[in-house]
């Protein structure tokens, strides 16, 4: 596979999970569930204030990532279209590090439950099954290891924030934010 086959791979699988409805176009109402879902995954009573919360920030990435490109009139953004403007963040790496390291400040906020400015092998765990339902404790303490660059046993903003740069953006097969959904098996559709 080639650099490019693996980049549109992960684009595609991770498209697919965020497309919680699977209608093939990510929407505001997916933004909505994959809060919601997050939530519940994360040990918060659906309508409880922290759901609420959760559900906000979805919104928010939804209205300040996605709806500015969209054109007049459209409610969503097919899958290749996703595919081929998150690809155009690998040409630019600047650009990838500020929109999707500020994709990755609203995630730690979320997945920080104890808010000590780390994310816990725990922690992982249920933020990534709210997006990742099927998403296993092994495959997630085999993620994980492999995020934790410098072993500690916590993941620093740091390395959350440079597990979903490379996730989206990097084309090297061998950067360790391609486990940010598991063990790397991707093939493109």
């Amino acid at each position: 596979m080639t650099e490019r086959d693996f980049l549109t791979a992960k684009i595609e699988r991770g498209f697919d999970h965020l497309d919680v409805d699977g209608s093939g176009t990510l929407t505001e109402d997916d933004h909505v569930a994959m809060g919601r879902r997050v939530a519940l995954s994360l040990g918060h009573a659906e309508g409880s204030s922290e759901a609420e919360r959760i559900t906000a920030a979805y919104l928010s990435i939804w209205r300040e990532v996605h709806l500015p490109f969209l054109p007049p009139g459209s409610q969503g953004i097919p899958k290749d279209r996703f595919v081929a403007s998150t690809r155009a963040l690998a040409e630019n790496p600047a650009t990838a590090r500020t929109i999707l390291g500020g994709l990755a400040d609203t995630y730690l906020a979320i997945a920080d439950i104890d808010q000590d400015g780390q994310i816990s092998p725990a922690e992982f765990l249920a933020f990534q099954r709210g997006h990742f339902p099927q998403f296993t404790e092994e495959e997630a303490d085999e993620a994980f290891a492999r995020l934790d660059s410098d072993g500690n046993g916590m993941l620093s903003p740091e390395e959350f924030t440079s597990a979903v740069v490379e996730f989206w953006s990097s084309s090297d097969p061998d950067a360790a934010g391609n486990w940010w959904m598991g063990r790397p098996s991707f093939s493109p559709s």
